[in-house]
């Protein structure tokens, strides 16, 4: 079983910045992959961003550019650092641990986007 844990949400202006942290403890596998997504209210969970164990990225195209993932796989961590943030960023994002074992999902931290 792999506990997955969020933080960094919070209010931010239009324009500003928020670096998000994932910590997933437990019984990790080397080969994994850290992923977020976000959900706003009355909307889909939607895909935003995956990090591999070996650092390849993807990203959703609403924030390719804005957003960057990264990890430390020595502190089982992943960080999503987001720029340029508008209010249609504003949503309870979500890191989920995946292996081929199985898969995880942190409780969420909300992130609002407003002046």
């Amino acid at each position: 079983q792999v506990h997955v844990v969020e933080s960094g949400g919070g209010l931010v202006q239009p324009g500003g910045s928020l670096r998000l942290s994932c910590a997933a403890s437990g019984r990790i596998f080397s080969t994994n992959s850290m992923e977020w997504y976000r959900q706003a209210p009355g909307k889909q969970r939607d895909l935003v961003a995956t990090i591999t164990s070996d650092g390849r990225t993807n990203y959703a195209a609403s924030v390719s550019g804005r957003f960057t993932l990264s990890r430390d796989n020595a502190k089982n961590m992943v960080y999503l650092q987001m720029r340029g943030l508008t209010p249609e960023d504003t949503a309870v994002y979500y890191c989920r641990y995946f292996s081929t074992w199985g898969a995880s999902w942190g409780q969420g931290t909300q992130v609002t986007v407003s002046s």
